[in-house]
């Protein structure tokens, strides 16, 4: 296993900068971010993102994924038709991005019924949200097939696909190698144990988030250091090991927490 870290941990730095010091913290990649605007922006070109991909091959830093945010202001399963297609693209395009950075995945939400920090958003009923992301997905699988680059579904905070076995079988019926689970970590605590969901994904996941979070504190504020959580890293990393992972594992933290720190704990978790 290698360790990477988001970039949106540099609080946006130039990406050029945040690369450098990701590889300084001891890092072995970066995942990089499709934003709405910039080098790694909607309307970047094949140019911007080679040059990242030439950085990257000088500092001997890998790019093993790419994240995005933009799915949260697009979901794909809106009750809006141009809003649904406009999150068809954005995946497109990070199918798109990755190939030239040389990733093999994509982090994708796969869509929302509603989002805790998002109180305005309204409702998507919860059947009509599974059809929908089901039908995208099969829509979008040829690509991510034709691209050779994973689309992988991230477990998040959408009051979506929320048990391990409702997640498993929407993989299942997707059928197709090039879609699987981004699984994070933090984020499961609120609702379970990540080495059960680990344990019943098995090969369906293709990447792993980390994050730790304290269910005593709560929401958004609960997300605290690796190490420093209720995450039981030992179950985590047995569980791993269990089922034959041996893939990226990327820290995703806010820009307030230490990257040496970070990289630090990561070590000492991939010696349990």
């Amino acid at each position: 296993m290698k360790k990477a870290i988001n970039y949106w941990a540099f609080a946006g730095k130039p990406i050029k900068e945040s690369m450098l010091l990701a590889k300084q913290a001891g890092f072995d990649g970066i995942e990089l971010t499709l934003e709405e605007n910039g080098q790694t922006g909607l309307n970047s070109t094949a140019a911007d993102w080679e040059e990242i991909a030439n950085y990257a091959k000088e500092i001997n830093l890998l790019i093993p994924s790419v994240a995005t945010g933009l799915h949260w202001g697009n979901p794909i399963t809106s009750d809006n038709a141009t809003v649904r297609q406009k999150a068809i693209q954005i995946v497109e395009t990070q199918l798109k991005m990755a190939k030239t950075l040389g990733a093999d995945t994509i982090l994708v939400v796969p869509g929302l019924v509603a989002a805790i920090f998002m109180p305005d958003f309204t409702p998507v009923r919860y059947d009509i949200a599974y059809d929908r992301a089901l039908d995208a997905f099969n829509q979008l699988k040829s690509q991510a097939e034709s691209a050779k680059i994973t689309i992988g579904l991230e477990n998040v905070w959408n009051q979506f696909l929320l048990s391990p076995l409702e997640m498993r079988d929407f993989i299942d019926k997707i059928g197709s190698p090039y879609v699987k689970v981004y699984f994070d970590v933090g984020n499961v605590i609120y609702i379970g144990y990540p080495e059960q969901w680990i344990e019943i994904l098995g090969n369906r996941i293709c990447k792993i988030h980390f994050k730790d979070y304290k269910r005593a504190i709560g929401g958004l504020d609960g997300f605290v250091d690796i190490l420093e959580g209720d995450v039981n890293w030992q179950n985590v990393m047995s569980t791993l090991k269990a089922i034959n992972y041996d893939n990226w594992l990327t820290a995703e933290i806010s820009p307030n927490q230490s990257l040496e720190n970070t990289a630090t704990a990561m070590n000492k978790i991939m010696k349990m």
